[in-house]
């Protein structure tokens, strides 16, 4: 904690605990998860997300998964693009710390946008809200968001016909779930089904299937 480049305040350090990580550790620490790292779904959570370094990290190894795969179709860059985005999730004690984490994904993501993808409004619109969604200020430890609410985040699932499906499941539930092996996935909460040799997920709400581009329209059924 000497480097003054990685204090905000001698105050936030005392009450908060907050360090800030340098470049060169965020990228060592994420190559540890490679393979993870530039997988475009892979779902990634980081539970005392700061300013978001980490997953800003993620989401570049990510997008430059799909510019080499999709960088020459403008419409497939912006659909996975936002499955991208949509897999990368945080909490945060401090909101201030949470609302730059969210403003830096989705700048991240809207400077490749604007540079391969098709530049639509509602795509914008729905990135946005996605970040907004799946960054959360709230403390990890108690699993609670900032308001007393337990920390709720949305599983944004790709179907068959193109579509997205938003089910929502409590924290807390989804880390119950023992012996998953190392990695697991975030979203293998609830009963295990024998047949399938799986967790069943036990949402806690269900939203309408739809489109990608209108996912800020997200309603529950």
């Amino acid at each position: 904690m000497g480097n003054s480049g990685q204090v905000k305040s001698r105050e936030r350090v005392t009450k908060h605990g907050e360090v800030l990580t340098a470049e060169r550790e965020v990228k060592a620490m994420c190559d540890l998860v490679k393979n993870e790292s530039e997988r475009i779904d892979s779902r990634i959570l980081e539970p005392a997300c700061g300013e978001g370094p980490f997953l800003q990290e993620m989401l570049k190894r990510k997008l430059e998964t799909v510019k080499s795969k999709y960088g020459n179709s403008p419409h497939d860059f912006e659909f996975y693009s936002i499955i991208a985005l949509s897999s990368l999730y945080g909490v945060e004690l401090l909101e201030d710390n949470a609302q730059i984490c969210r403003d830096n994904l989705f700048n991240i993501w809207k400077q490749a946008y604007d540079k391969y993808g098709e530049q639509r409004q509602e795509v914008e619109k729905s990135a946005r809200y996605m970040v907004e969604t799946n960054i959360l200020c709230g403390d990890a430890l108690t699993l609670k968001q900032q308001n007393g609410d337990p920390i709720i985040f949305a599983e944004w699932s790709l179907l068959p016909n193109g579509k997205l499906l938003r089910k929502d499941f409590e924290l807390s539930v989804m880390l119950e779930v023992k012996d998953l092996g190392e990695q697991g996935d975030l979203f293998m909460s609830g009963d295990f089904d024998p047949e399938t040799n799986s967790f069943e997920p036990n949402p806690i709400a269900l939203y309408k299937p739809i489109e990608y581009w209108r996912a800020y329209e997200c309603q529950k059924r």
